[in-house]
């Protein structure tokens, strides 16, 4: 392995850096902890384009692609691949760019369209609420809770909508103002939740109070048993996205954590939030106990990101905000697809097609979970 720790790749959307040997460094500014690892095999022009700073570990491999390990501050990166990872390559579609070399077909794209979830709201006193107010300004719903079940959960079963994969429930949650989920337990369940809009109020036998805002990650390893509630104790509503997901084994002993995102990681471009513990590979804000990476984006008006998913992989992608197209298929608001590919992989493009007004801006929001592929995964109801 070739060290240079005085080195640090700084530089403007479209620059490109050519790396004729690992050893070798066109460029060599500020101090950072930045490892080269030489390839396997002799290349010719090794290239990055649009990276704005990159910390501690980049490895390159003969097919001209990098992973990264313990890397933040990561803008706009061309060609990351983390194949080995179960993760995605990826490339960002603008006027400055390149494609990752490797070739795969498109992955085939299944709409799964907001009127085909289930729409629950529950009576508010199940879960310690008072009633519904009325004519209150700042509730944007007439009850408490709007919730949309992408898979069987609670009172809507369907034998042809059980799971997808490893991912057994997943909740699009509207909760009005000064409203909430009581104390209530999970038992042997790994839960993440993405925070969509608003503060997100958690509290749980472990010991654990915070709030959480816009872009935030947690994740609650249920294992043997844990309480806790969730709160809207804003003046606005809250809306997150709650995924449950299948642990790799019974038992475990109950965890949690959490991290506040990064508008700046993942606007145009996939910022890697989750991924499983037993991956050496990469580091990510949130780690559970399954083979499970959940990635999430915040598009402008047009901006296109292609993406691989690799082999033995498959992916469900919701639509959060805004409008986007998914190798040419439109999804809205709230609408969600299964993606799968055929042997090497399949490529995705995402563009954003209509925009909505946010808490960071005009964009189009996407948040995608890829998981290890199962012959006949998906919905069979429709």
């Amino acid at each position: 392995m070739i060290a240079n720790p005085a080195l640090n790749l700084n530089g403007d959307v479209g620059d490109v850096i050519f790396l004729e040997n690992p050893g070798d460094i066109s460029r060599s500014h500020k101090t950072s902890n930045l490892q080269i690892e030489k390839p396997q095999s002799n290349t010719n022009n090794t290239l990055l384009s649009n990276l704005e700073s990159v910390h501690n570990t980049i490895i390159l491999d003969k097919k001209f692609r990098f992973s990264r390990r313990r890397t933040t501050a990561l803008s706009t990166a061309i060609l990351f691949s983390m194949n080995q990872t179960g993760a995605f390559s990826s490339t960002t579609t603008s006027k400055n760019t390149m494609s990752s070399s490797c070739a795969a077909s498109s992955a085939n794209i299944r709409v799964i369209s907001n009127d085909k979830l289930h729409v629950s709201e529950p009576d508010p006193s199940w879960f310690g609420n008072g009633p519904n107010k009325k004519d209150d300004p700042a509730w944007t719903n007439s009850n408490w809770l709007k919730s949309r079940f992408h898979f069987s959960f609670a009172e809507y079963s369907k034998s042809g909508n059980q799971r997808f994969g490893k991912l057994r429930v997943m909740n699009d949650d509207l909760v009005q103002p000064h409203t909430g989920f009581g104390q209530h337990s999970h038992a042997n369940m790994e839960i993440i939740t993405y925070v969509v809009h608003g503060g997100l109020y958690h509290k749980d036998s472990m010991g654990t109070k915070e709030t959480l805002d816009r872009g935030a990650i947690q994740f609650m390893t249920a294992g043997t048993g844990v309480r806790h509630e969730e709160f809207n104790h804003e003046d606005t509503p809250l809306r997150f996205i709650q995924t449950w997901i299948v642990p790799r084994s019974q038992g475990l002993k109950p965890n949690y954590g959490s991290s506040g995102g990064s508008l700046k990681g993942r606007k145009n471009q996939f910022q890697h939030l989750v991924s499983d513990t037993k991956n050496a590979n990469v580091s990510t804000p949130v780690e559970i106990n399954q083979n499970v990476d959940v990635f999430a984006t915040e598009l402008d008006l047009a901006k296109k990101l292609e993406v691989e998913l690799p082999e033995g992989r498959m992916a469900y992608l919701l639509c959060v905000e805004g409008e986007v197209k998914i190798n040419g298929q439109e999804l809205k608001k709230h609408d969600g697809c299964e993606i799968s590919t055929e042997s090497g992989g399949g490529k995705l493009e995402i563009e954003a097609t209509d925009v909505e007004a946010t808490e960071t801006g005009n964009v189009a929001h996407v948040l995608m979970f890829s998981v290890e592929a199962e012959k006949g995964a998906g919905r069979s109801d429709f």
